[in-house]
């Protein structure tokens, strides 16, 4: 019985993931005659690339260039603090328990909501005169991305042998050398599976967006496709196309680093 139910229950949840994916696809290519229709068909019965052809004109790569620098930006910050932080922290004997105070911190922060910190952060930023600018939503998404980086770290620098860096050492290995030459090899796929993390809560973040910045010249990919939702329409061609162009970014760089990330979820703990 286990056996026959196995293979209905992944069929399932592949259906599941997969059909709203292949329904945006579809619709993102079929005329607005189409979509408004009953037809439930998934792909159009004449495909057309007006939708995209209006995001273009629309200015979509500025968008896009907005989102991929925030994301990225972001994440280098997060990876290369969180990874100094999850090292130091691993490696390290603090005095009357500061890491253990520190990490409480960290999940504190990461499991608040994110409207508590949004106000402090806005009159922060006023007060660096950071508002509507790509430097200050790196810095405020530094609140979420970088506590995960340090949870998610830890337990890739945990596994590392100490043994290894104790022999760089002795043969002369100065602290950053042993950093770079042994612990970030062997935390490699553990920072690859963090990275595509961390760029996936940047690139999708809504809220501080939405709050931070008023410029449409500004706006993150996010905040874009909100305007294709009014109080009176949806337009479900340009939102679906957007959609699809949107993700095409993170699958290519998740199936460019898929090798390491699966390494990475293999290293994780169960």
């Amino acid at each position: 019985m286990t056996r026959f139910l196995r293979p209905f229950g992944i069929l399932l949840a592949v259906l599941f993931f997969t059909l709203p994916t292949l329904w945006m696809l579809g619709t993102a290519f079929k005329p607005a005659a189409e979509y408004i229709g009953t037809s439930l068909a998934f792909w159009p019965n004449t495909p057309t690339l007006a939708h995209f052809i209006q995001l273009f004109d629309e200015g979509v790569m500025r968008r896009l260039l907005n989102t991929l620098v925030v994301s990225v930006g972001t994440t280098a910050v997060s990876l290369s603090i969180g990874f100094i932080s999850a090292y130091a922290l691993v490696r390290y004997r603090f005095p009357a328990k500061l890491d253990l105070l520190f990490l409480l911190l960290v999940l504190l922060i990461k499991t608040l909501p994110p409207i508590v910190v949004a106000i402090p952060l806005y009159r922060v930023l006023n007060a660096l005169n950071l508002l509507d600018s790509h430097l200050g939503l790196m810095l405020s998404y530094q609140i979420y991305t970088l506590p995960f980086c340090i949870w998610m770290l830890l337990s890739f620098v945990r596994q590392i042998p100490i043994d290894l860096e104790e022999a760089a050492a002795l043969e002369g290995a100065g602290l950053m050398q042993r950093l770079w030459r042994v612990v970030v090899p062997l935390a490699a796929p553990g920072l690859v599976a963090t990275l595509i993390f961390a760029m996936l809560l940047a690139w999708n973040e809504f809220l501080f967006a939405l709050l931070f910045i008023q410029s449409p010249s500004q706006f993150t990919l996010p905040l874009y496709i909100a305007t294709f939702t009014t109080e009176n329409q949806t337009f479900w061609g340009p939102l679906m196309a957007i959609g699809v162009l949107s993700s095409l970014p993170v699958l290519l760089l998740a199936g460019y680093l898929q090798k390491h990330l699966l390494r990475g979820f293999a290293m994780s703990p169960q």
